[in-house]
């Protein structure tokens, strides 16, 4: 079981800077334990104009067998021959990829200490596996490679060359080229489609094996055209597993929408008027609204629930009324934006202390999020399809139960204001639905009603006597007897 990863290079930017990105030192040929045989990494070339890295698997049919995958697809026993005698050790699968991520962890990462600046170059990368079992033929390999921006070559090997009649076999030769992609890109797209395209797995699927997607797709499987086929090969067709996986990359989809779409909408029709004044953008109202409201609830301890790139944590944190800010979102991608527009890693200890990001889904209860005087829910809830929104709804005025709530979401009868806006269209593609005021009002006040908390509704922008404000918002409060209720009930 074999691949290389080639790169070319310059004086100023030699290719044996391969060797920093995989942890593998060109001049060496290292060897690793694994489960399931012996790895190698060795390096056939290595100079300033080309380097070119290999991985070798030698695989232990015996220990294969041992640790209880003796069985075929689909769970029946294989033939006791079939057990030792099979493609496991020359065509790359799941236990290449395990490989991948076991002696190249680190550059899968996208780590390197020595030269901190290379894992988010992109490279010229060549990948070559000679013998790839692709169940769906070579048009579905380049399915799966050409949309992450990869030059495909894939040929079909023949069951038997000196009897083409036979056909090819589910075998391929694969090459990947591109000048596009970094080598930590370049492992992820590896570990996760070199399983799909094989359609098997020799170990037992568990629910870590989401959390295991979710992470080596970061940033490309959400929007990949393939993303089902992968999502259900990948976790070896669980559908308990497959449903939970599609549901989080869904919420990461909705969560990595431009944000400055989604919001400058608003001012982009704005700025359609031509005044000597330039208006305050609809998003900086938004904001504002919030501060205010959250000021007059008292609140000293904040969530920002669905925070994006970080505009309202970093509005927040001017104010040191604000003890503690959590900004949660589904999508790591935002959150390193948020980090980056908060210049996180150069801030002063004290302010540190007031901040903290972390990721979440607001589609399942959190215990982090409990204890909190407020949450925020600023323009979130439009982007989840309809059915969702109790799942929502039970995590945070059922589960987690901040003292106040704010909830914002746009208000469909103000678009006929904005010319540019064709009618009967939502602001941005991303909405799943934009309500009236009145659809608002009776989804608000059926919210307070189930778990407990008092509701009023402020508008926020100019608010037309016809069509209403822009954007609505909802300010929701825990009721004074549900407050003493639940403190009693702590206290016995």
């Amino acid at each position: 079981m074999f691949l290389t990863i080639s790169t070319t290079g310059t004086p100023e930017r030699p290719a044996t800077d391969l060797g920093y990105l995989l942890h593998k030192h060109p001049e060496k040929a290292q060897a690793f334990s694994t489960s399931y045989g012996r790895a190698h990494v060795l390096y056939p070339e290595a100079d300033d104009q080309r380097c070119t890295a290999a991985l070798l698997l030698e695989v232990d049919a015996v220990a294969l067998v041992r640790r209880g995958k003796g069985k075929g697809r689909g769970g029946a026993p294989d033939s006791a021959l079939a057990q030792y005698v099979n493609d496991r050790p020359y065509a790359a699968s799941s236990l290449l990829a395990v490989a991948l991520s076991a002696v190249f962890s680190s550059a899968m990462r996208a780590v390197c200490a020595a030269k901190p600046e290379l894992p988010s170059q992109p490279r010229p990368l060549r990948i070559e596996v000679p013998a790839l079992p692709a169940r769906g033929g070579p048009e579905l390999v380049r399915r799966l490679f050409e949309p992450l921006g990869w030059t495909v070559t894939v040929e079909p090997v023949a069951l038997d060359s000196e009897f083409p009649e036979w056909g090819d076999s589910r075998y391929v030769r694969l090459e990947l080229e591109s000048t596009q992609l970094t080598v930590a890109e370049a492992l992820r797209h590896l570990y996760v489609l070199l399983p799909v395209l094989d359609d098997a797995k020799h170990y037992w699927v568990a629910s870590d094996e989401v959390d295991k997607l979710l992470r080596a797709g970061e940033g490309w499987l959400p929007g990949h055209p393939e993303q089902k086929l992968i999502t259900s090969r990948y976790l070896s067709r669980r559908w308990s597993l497959t449903r939970e996986a599609m549901e989080r990359l869904e919420l990461v989809r909705l969560a990595e929408a431009d944000d400055s779409e989604v919001e400058d909408i608003d001012n982009a029709v704005e700025a359609e008027t031509e005044t000597e004044e330039k208006p305050t953008p609809l998003a900086v109202q938004r904001r504002e609204a919030i501060l205010e409201a959250l000021r007059a609830a008292g609140a000293a301890r904040v969530l920002d629930l669905g925070c994006g790139q970080g505009q309202l944590v970093q509005a927040l944190l001017k104010d040191p009324k604000f003890t503690e800010i959590v900004g949660v979102d589904v999508s790591v991608r935002a959150l390193t934006i948020a980090s980056r527009r908060l210049k996180l890693d150069r801030m002063g200890e004290r302010m540190a202390s007031r901040v903290q990001l972390f990721q979440g889904s607001l589609a399942y209860t959190d215990k982090r999020l409990k204890g909190y005087d407020a949450a925020v829910l600023s323009e979130v809830i439009e982007h989840l399809d309809l059915p969702r929104l109790p799942a929502l709804e039970y995590a945070v005025f059922g589960a987690a139960r901040p003292r106040t709530v704010l909830v914002t979401t746009p208000n469909v009868e103000y678009n006929v204001r904005w010319e540019s806006l064709p009618a009967g269209h939502v602001r941005h593609g991303d909405h799943r639905f934009e309500w009236t005021r009145q659809e608002f009002r009776a989804w608000a006040s059926a919210v307070a009603e189930r778990h407990g908390y008092d509701v009023e509704f402020v508008p926020v922008g100019p608010d037309d006597p016809e069509v209403g404000p822009p954007t609505q918002m909802a300010v929701f409060t825990l009721g004074t007897a549900v407050i003493r209720t639940e403190k009693e009930a702590k206290a016995a």
